[in-house]
């Protein structure tokens, strides 16, 4: 049952998609499992980019199928649109299956989305307005409309949608019944326009075919969106996305028991960033931040955002490694580190007079924090394209060495580049 989930291990923006794209050429399967289109990964195959918000990873190859489980929320017309703009790229999109149990994105939640971001004020938490949270909320209080709803007859859709309405009639305020009636019908017909154009894509209960590749030992593998430091239950609370990105929401997320899984490997990028507010311990505010910005091209494939950039946070990599049980690391962006003549990880927190190695989970006491840094010596040459760890120079190697002791687990890829083609893998 070889069974492998990724996830990241900071706020996102890691490099998943890179990784699953590199072990997709051996996979049966890729199942992204949480999260929508708030989610961007960018994979460059041959100098050649290719942007995916919602599909997975291994779509770049024919013979990988690739699903969208029943934990991940979708906005329909951004999916088509994903859709339209691989084929243009000529890339085959034969191999996608979506779950009929998967949640639909509305226009009423992007609505309710920017609405409340707006009435947040100062409290803002950075959403990217894509209705997610929305989405999930509604899930949750069971008023959601599922993918496979759209097969429903026009006249039980009707029912469902006329419910959805009224949840949300405080920001919609369509107080005139013969508006709200229109407004309806207008959703009805969304939906199943949505459903009529991903219709050749959907499965009812896509668990059993997942669980059947499984079943004939058929290499899987889970991918995740964002990251365990803005999990809904574990991360950096209420500065946090509306699901569950850690290893424990794949099982959830596409309908798969815990044993099924053999390992789960993290990704981190060799320093840190963030998108939207929340706290950041070992955010720089300085020309070090602003070059990791600019080296890095840290800037949101959704959004186009600018990240917040600072220093690898361990005590945060270290309590993620916990949290997702991490049994393999993978750090990226290690060429980024190229220039400096010395790097910093923050090793401990300062807290009311107190060092720790342990994250605390309460936003407020976090971003009161001093990061405690310990300074290695750089390697200023470049290391892109590098084919063996062995070439490395060696302040890069104690570098990686540092982070594996420290987080207490191996280090089995290093991202070196922006293609698939540089990654060096370090048991090869």
């Amino acid at each position: 049952m070889p069974a492998t989930i990724i996830v990241g291990c900071q706020f996102g923006d890691e490099g998943k998609g890179k990784i699953v794209d590199y072990l997709a050429s051996r996979a049966e399967m890729v199942v992204r499992f949480a999260g929508g289109n708030n989610a961007g990964h960018t994979i460059v195959k041959n100098g050649r980019e290719y942007k995916l918000h919602l599909i997975p990873s291994g779509i770049l190859y024919p013979y990988v199928r690739c699903v969208l489980g029943n934990g991940v929320v979708i906005d329909g017309k951004v999916l088509i649109e994903e859709l339209n703009g691989l084929k243009k790229q000529g890339i085959s999109t034969d191999n996608l299956f979506i779950s009929s149990q998967a949640h639909l994105i509305l226009p009423t939640h992007i609505k309710t989305d920017t609405s409340s971001e707006e009435k947040r004020g100062k409290n803002k938490i950075g959403t990217t307005g894509c209705g997610i949270g929305p989405t999930y909320r509604d899930k949750i209080g069971r008023f959601g409309i599922r993918l496979g709803d759209g097969a429903l007859p026009r006249s039980e859709l009707k029912q469902i949608i006329s419910s959805h309405f009224k949840e949300h009639d405080g920001v919609l305020q369509y107080r005139r019944q013969d508006l709200f009636e229109n407004e309806v019908l207008k959703l009805v017909k969304y939906v199943q326009d949505i459903w009529e154009e991903l219709a050749p894509y959907i499965c009812d209960n896509i668990s059993y075919e997942i669980n059947e590749v499984l079943d004939e030992r058929g290499f899987v593998i889970f991918e995740g969106a964002q990251g365990l430091l803005i999990d809904v239950d574990h991360g950096t609370y209420p500065f946090v996305t509306s699901s569950n990105p850690c290893a424990g929401g794949a099982c959830v997320g596409s309908g798969i028991g815990p044993t099924r899984i053999n390992s789960t490997l993290g990704v981190a990028k060799s320093y840190t960033t963030r998108v939207g507010e929340g706290p950041f311990p070992t955010e720089l505010f300085d020309d070090i931040g602003e070059k990791l910005r600019i080296g890095g091209d840290e800037f949101g494939t959704t959004t186009g955002r600018p990240r917040r950039c600072g220093w690898l946070d361990l005590v945060a990599l270290k309590y993620a490694a916990k949290v997702n049980g991490l049994t393999e690391l993978a750090i990226t962006k290690l060429d980024i580190l190229n220039t400096f003549d010395e790097v910093k990880v923050c090793a401990k927190y300062h807290i009311n007079g107190v060092s720790t190695d342990k994250m605390p989970t309460n936003s407020r006491i976090l971003a009161k924090v001093k990061p405690i840094y310990q300074t290695l010596p750089g390697w200023t040459c470049n290391i892109k394209g590098v084919k063996e760890v062995a070439m490395l120079p060696e302040n890069a190697r104690k570098y990686l060495k540092f982070i594996e002791d420290y987080v207490e687990v191996p280090i089995r890829y290093v991202g070196l580049g922006q293609d698939r083609k540089d990654l060096l893998d370090l048991k090869k």
